[in-house]
């Protein structure tokens, strides 16, 4: 009479391995549907920067539909304020970037960035930046303000023009006028009135590495699924008399 060894499974979930997995598996999909937001709004920006449509007037557009990178053109005055925003480079040398407010004849003043000029040789110089005087209309992208980092460190605020500063976000700008516009102004190229170096793209990730990251998020989501299931499948064996069955089928 001959034992055989037959295998079956029965499923047993461990409440530990269920509960780590509850937790990761919503955060890993969480993040790959943002990598995925974050790619479409990539790709919208790309398509902004490299639009060759007509140039839309400043104050015609509210600004809650400006986009960022979208081309526009403002007609008014320079103002005497101007930031010097730091640690900006081109070409591997140290700079700033001249950023000055700007009275549009319609609408709420405006942060214009006028491009990129080079450091002086000591941090106890500042560059010498000056504003022309006099009606301009200028044409640019809308950008963002330099907002600082989440652990920045609070800034002085020296007195006089033009200021050293590591970031401008909107607050800064509405201790010096009210009510300034919620986006920035970067000039479309040098030779706009008053512009320096403006020859800055737009910095971001392409959305293929953003798609990237999706794919590896929803990778690991799926691994961390497939290995919940393997690991809660337990295997069990039992003998059986095959032999004895085959007698009973004989006789």
């Amino acid at each position: 009479m001959e034992n055989l060894r037959v295998m079956s499974g029965r499923w047993q979930f461990d409440w530990r391995l269920l509960l780590f997995t509850g937790l990761m598996l919503p955060l890993l999909l969480s993040l790959g549907v943002w990598q995925l937001q974050r790619a479409g709004e990539k790709t919208l920006l790309l398509e902004a920067w490299q639009s060759r449509d007509s140039v839309l007037v400043w104050a015609s557009v509210p600004e809650t539909q400006l986009q960022t990178g979208q081309r526009v053109a403002v007609t008014g005055w320079y103002d005497e304020a101007t930031w010097l925003l730091d640690n900006r480079t081109r070409d591997g040398r140290a700079g700033y970037e001249v950023l000055t407010l700007f009275q549009p004849i319609d609408g709420p003043p405006v942060v214009i960035n006028r491009g990129w000029v080079p450091a002086p040789p000591t941090r106890a110089q500042l560059p010498v930046v000056t504003t022309p005087e006099g009606v301009f209309t200028l044409q640019g992208r809308v950008a963002d303000y330099p907002e600082p980092p989440v652990l920045g460190q609070p800034e002085p605020s020296p007195s006089g023009w033009p200021r050293r500063v590591q970031a401008l976000p909107r607050s800064r700008v509405s201790s010096q006028v009210a009510d300034p516009s919620t986006r920035l102004l970067l000039l479309a190229d040098s030779q706009q009135p008053g512009a320096y170096r403006a020859d800055k793209a737009p910095d971001v990730m392409g959305p293929q590495t953003h798609y990237g990251y999706a794919s590896q998020w929803f990778a690991l989501a799926a691994v961390l699924t497939i290995l919940t299931l393997v690991a809660s499948y337990k295997k069990t064996t039992k003998d059986s008399q095959a032999g004895a069955d085959n007698d009973n089928d004989n006789g």
